[in-house]
């Protein structure tokens, strides 16, 4: 499956988009109440969501997570489980499902269907 997003947890989370968009051509993207912004790619790369980084959370410690499209995530959770890979919760989002684990190192690892949500 393909790796489309990655989720960067920035301090400031407008002047990181504008960083994105001026010096690596990203389109800003954002939804009417949606707490992430999203920097489309021009070039056809990953694209890179923003999201609010919490007040704890120091720079260069678990700032980034990978997140794997998959349309349906509690199917996709639970045969994960069934091989050893257990996620958390199954968060509901605006108009997507995700949920959240860990790889062998530590990474923060997401499964997410917000691509695939309608409107």
């Amino acid at each position: 499956m393909p790796l489309n997003r990655l989720v960067i947890y920035a301090g400031n989370v407008e002047e990181t988009a504008r960083f994105y968009e001026k010096h690596f051509g990203f389109k800003v993207t954002s939804l009417p109440g949606d707490r992430i912004i999203e920097l489309v790619t021009q070039d056809g790369g990953a694209n890179i969501m923003l999201h609010q980084a919490a007040k704890g959370q120091r720079s260069g410690q678990s700032t980034v997570k990978l997140v794997f499209d998959v349309e349906d995530v509690e199917a996709f959770c639970r045969r994960c489980a069934e091989n050893g890979l257990k996620f958390g919760t199954i968060h509901k989002a605006d108009g997507y499902l995700f949920a959240n684990a860990k790889d062998p190192c530590q990474n923060s690892i997401s499964v997410s269907s917000r691509a695939f949500r309608k409107g």
